[in-house]
């Protein structure tokens, strides 16, 4: 896998999506070029704070999906939207030429823990995963709260 950098992200606004309810939508992360989507999960326990921990078993539930349109200002009712909060974030993207599969974002997201613990910071138990096109490439996009640095 190349190697990505690891960015120390300040969020100081939440990215807001309209929800939606994985038990009857679709959740790929096929979308068009002005769309995006968050996928949101608990990771598993034993694994978030693993300096190895086994990819088969890093996943918890999907906590949610958001979804968006970009020209879509639409304002959601809170109960309709979830968010990325604001915060400070382990932060690493990848641009492609198409949208990363589980496992390829998934690798993303543990050597982000390897980096992030490496540096000795403490982690929340959710993982972001952002999807959107821009400059005409896919981006995938992982972010993992920091707790204590």
């Amino acid at each position: 896998m190349e190697k990505l950098e690891l960015i120390r992200l300040n969020l100081g606004t939440p990215l807001v999506f309209g929800k939606i309810y994985p038990e009857k939508d679709d959740i790929s992360t096929i979308f068009n070029e002005n769309e995006e989507k968050l996928l949101c999960y608990n990771l598993n326990p034993v694994h978030s704070g693993s300096i190895e921990p086994i990819p088969d078993e890093f996943l918890g539930s999907l906590e949610f999906i958001g979804f968006k349109k970009r020209e879509d200002l639409h304002e959601y009712a809170e109960e309709e939207t979830v968010k990325l909060p604001n915060g400070v974030y382990l932060f690493m993207q990848k641009r492609s030429s198409q949208t990363l599969s589980q496992t390829e974002w998934l690798d993303i997201a543990i050597e982000q823990q390897k980096d992030g613990l490496w540096e000795r910071n403490k982690l929340g138990n959710l993982l972001y995963v952002r999807f959107l096109h821009e400059d005409n490439a896919f981006v995938t996009q992982i972010f993992r709260k920091i707790l204590q640095n």
